[in-house]
């Protein structure tokens, strides 16, 4: 029995979907992976006819995003770390949006390495 939330393509190989025509492209949701009811993560796939469709235009567009808003996290994080005046709070809150950018960030870099084509040996 499937768990609610399960994802049934988890046996396919990364970067790869088994359920969808090969006309269709599977890259990572630039987004958090969805929790099921069991508190387990799952991965969240984004399924689009091609890189230039909407949803890709989309994606893209939120990937952007979520690196600029980085580049301002890292930016106050440093700040925070050069002011010696600066509390504990000040310090968590500083990590604990640096760590939520990172995510993302890694998150980034995992979809757009799985989209990065294989040279046919």
């Amino acid at each position: 029995m499937r768990r609610f939330g399960a994802s049934p393509r988890r046996a396919a190989p990364k970067g790869q979907n088994l359920h969808l025509p090969h006309s269709t492209i599977s890259r990572s949701c630039p987004t958090t992976n969805s929790i099921s009811c069991s508190g387990h993560t799952n991965p969240c796939f984004l399924s689009a006819d091609h890189d230039g469709s909407l949803l890709s235009r989309l994606a893209d567009d939120i990937e952007e995003a979520q690196l600029d808003s980085g580049e301002q996290v890292l930016a106050g994080a440093r700040a925070v770390l050069g002011d010696a005046k600066a509390g504990e709070r000040a310090v968590r809150f500083a990590l604990s949006r640096a760590t939520e950018s990172l995510e993302d960030v890694l998150r980034i870099a995992v979809s757009r390495g799985e989209r990065i084509p294989h040279p046919v040996a």
